[in-house]
């Protein structure tokens, strides 16, 4: 990261700890002014991946699997063509049909995939869809995710919305089973939910459960108003823009009662490629803060 990057976002994190009023940036709107759609909605995701097609062959076999009844999807996957695995997989899932659902796959330059509010806030401008998921491609839409959110959006005027609940796994080391059974078969998979555990959110969105409005999403963008969190970078940057993003909207979202959202927690992190000793490091910290909440 540059000294200039640096410097912006920590002056965007010291902002976003409400000290300065985040109306100075962006004036977002009101919710009773939004259009309180109901009916078979229009939903669009959006994923990135880079290193983790074995993650994303659950979330994009759950649409399959699951295909919804009550909504129309679009799934955009953000990806860079050399991340040759990923590729591979977007195009096995290309061919694979799914009712009620679209494949949308976007490829990036690297330094622009590495920022991840840069693709978001390309759709967030030319979505056209009611609402908008952004997420990660370790969320899996497991049965009824989909329908029972798009029941519980009809006629909602939230500017952001999430998921008050979640199902995880434990930490996953890079030679589980649930990870590297699919690293190099690309299929239609599906998890083990007696594998899952069901665990409380935060009384807050979270980076992966950005549910936006859509008349919302196309007027502000995503964190469109910080520079920095617009900028290409060199290597995966962490997802301090999320925090900028709720900032920005003036709100933490309203949590829903959405039914099959699962997470698939791992501890190697693609963004750090290869380097094995630098994953082990990151993966030990991990789990020593996974085994300090727990205490």
């Amino acid at each position: 990261m540059s000294l200039r990057d640096a410097v912006d976002q920590g002056l965007v994190r010291i902002a976003t700890t409400r000290l300065i009023p985040s109306r100075w940036f962006l004036q977002p709107p009101r919710p009773e002014d939004l259009t309180a759609r109901s009916g078979t909605l229009d939903i669009e995701i959006v994923s990135h991946c880079w290193q983790y097609a074995h993650l994303l062959a659950y979330q994009l076999s759950s649409l399959v699997n699951f295909p919804p009844a009550g909504a129309r999807v679009r799934m955009t996957v953000f990806y860079a063509l050399e991340d040759a695995r990923t590729r591979a997989m977007l195009d096995f899932f290309g061919s694979v049909a799914a009712p009620g659902v679209t494949w949308n796959w976007q490829a990036l330059p690297r330094p622009e995939l590495f920022r991840r509010a840069i693709g978001r806030n390309r759709v967030a401008r030319s979505t056209r869809a009611d609402w908008v998921w952004f997420t990660d491609c370790d969320i899996v839409f497991h049965r009824d995710c989909i329908d029972g959110l798009a029941s519980e959006l009809q006629g909602r005027q939230d500017l952001l919305t999430y998921p008050k609940h979640e199902r995880i796994t434990p930490m996953l080391t890079e030679d589980d089973p649930v990870l590297a059974a699919e690293r190099d078969r690309p299929r239609v998979v599906d998890i083990d939910t007696s594998q899952f555990t069901l665990a409380e959110n935060p009384p807050k969105a979270k980076g992966a459960y950005h549910i936006v409005h859509g008349d919302a999403a196309r007027q502000c963008g995503y964190c469109e108003q910080v520079p920095v969190y617009q900028r290409p970078v060199a290597r995966w940057a962490k997802t301090y823009e999320d925090s900028a993003f709720r900032w920005l909207m003036g709100t933490d979202g309203v949590g829903l009662e959405v039914p099959g959202v699962h997470r698939i927690r791992h501890v190697h992190k693609g963004r750090y490629g290869d380097n094995k000793a630098a994953a082990l490091v990151r993966g030990n910290i991990r789990r020593a803060k996974e085994n300090l909440q727990r205490s």
